[in-house]
C-alpha cells in the first residue's frame, strides 16, 4: 500500500508500471505505508 505525498490519497496499483499519477491529484511522489508496530529485540 502507497500513500500521494501531496494529498495522503491510498495508491494501489503496482509501483513497477512506468508512469504512475496519482487519481486525486495528480502527483508523482508516493512512500510506504509502514505499519505501526512495536519490535522487541533481545539484547545479547
Amino acid at each position: 500500500m502507497f500513500r500521494c505525498y501531496i494529498c495522503n490519497e491510498k495508491i494501489t496499483t503496482d509501483m513497477d508500471t512506468i508512469g504512475i499519477q496519482c487519481e486525486n491529484c495528480g502527483g508523482r511522489v508516493f512512500y510506504k505505508d509502514r505499519p505501526n508496530v512495536k519490535k522487541e529485540l533481545k539484547a545479547r
